[in-house]
C-alpha cells in the first residue's frame, strides 16, 4: 500500500508528458491489446512513437497499431535513459506481476516511464498521479485521490475522492471505487466491480468482474462475485 514516504514521490500532473520531455522518443514495451490502445491514445495526443519492444513479436515496419516492432529486450541495451521515455504496454487480466516486473526492470536500468492520459479522462486538479500512470478513455479521478506509479485506470473506470491506490494496480473497465478506498500494490480490480466507501483492499489481490466489495480484504485474497 502507499506509504507516507512513497507518497512524497507522487507528482501533480494533468498532461501526458512534462513539457521538457516532449522531445524524447516514446518506446512502448509490449505489443498486445493494451499496447494498441495506448498507441492510439498517444497518437491522438500528438505524440510520436519510436516503436514497440516485444520479444514475442518478429521485427516489422508495421506492427501493433501500425508502429514498428524493433525487437526484444535487447533494444534497450542500445538506448540511453536520457534519450527515450518508456511506455508500459503490458496489461493484465488477473495478475499484475508481469506488468510490475517490466516497470521495475526499466526503472532499475535508469529509464523513466511516461504517463498516458486520454483526452476524455477527467482528473481533479487536487488529484496526484505518479510516473507511468495510464488513464484511458472516460476514466474519472476525483479530488484528493492519489494513484501510485505504473497504474492503469481503464476505460470508464471511476476513482472517487480521497482514494489511495498503490503501485502497479489495474482498475479495469467500468470499475467503481467510492470515496476513501485504499488499494494495495499489484492488485487487480475487475471489470465492473464496485468497492464501497472506506474499504481497504490489500496487496496482490484479485477482485473479480462484477464483484461488490463491502468489507476489508486481506493481502493475496481472490474474490469472485459479491462479498
Amino acid at each position: 500500500m502507499i506509504s507516507p514516504r512513497r507518497s512524497l514521490r507522487l507528482l501533480a500532473i494533468r498532461v501526458t508528458t512534462p513539457a521538457h520531455d516532449m522531445k524524447l522518443a516514446l518506446l512502448v514495451l509490449g505489443g498486445g491489446g493494451h499496447a494498441r490502445v495506448l498507441i492510439e491514445t498517444m497518437r491522438a495526443n500528438g505524440c510520436s512513437i519510436m516503436g514497440v519492444v516485444d520479444p514475442a513479436l518478429a521485427p516489422t515496419a508495421h506492427g501493433p497499431g501500425g508502429a514498428p516492432v524493433l525487437g526484444g529486450d535487447e533494444v534497450l541495451d542500445t538506448l540511453k535513459p536520457d534519450e527515450v521515455l518508456l511506455v508500459n504496454g503490458v496489461g493484465s487480466v488477473t495478475s499484475m506481476a508481469g506488468r510490475d516486473a517490466v516497470f521495475r526492470r526499466g526503472r532499475e536500468r535508469g529509464f523513466r516511464f511516461a504517463s498516458v492520459v486520454h483526452a476524455s479522462a477527467i482528473i481533479s486538479p487536487s488529484a496526484r498521479l505518479a510516473d507511468g500512470v495510464q488513464l484511458m478513455a472516460g476514466a474519472i479521478v476525483q479530488c484528493e485521490a492519489v494513484i501510485g506509479a505504473n497504474c492503469i485506470v481503464n476505460t470508464g473506470a471511476s476513482i472517487d475522492h480521497d482514494c489511495r491506490i498503490g503501485e502497479s494496480v489495474h482498475i479495469a473497465p467500468g470499475a467503481t471505487l467510492s470515496g476513501a478506498v485504499t488499494v494495495g500494490d499489484r492488485t487487480h480490480i475487475g471489470t465492473g466491480a464496485v468497492v464501497i466507501q472506506g474499504i481497504s483492499i490489500g496487496c496482490d489481490c484479485l477482485v473479480g468482474a462484477g464483484a461488490v466489495v463491502q468489507r476489508d480484504v486481506a493481502d493475496n485474497a481472490h474474490l469472485r462475485g459479491n462479498r
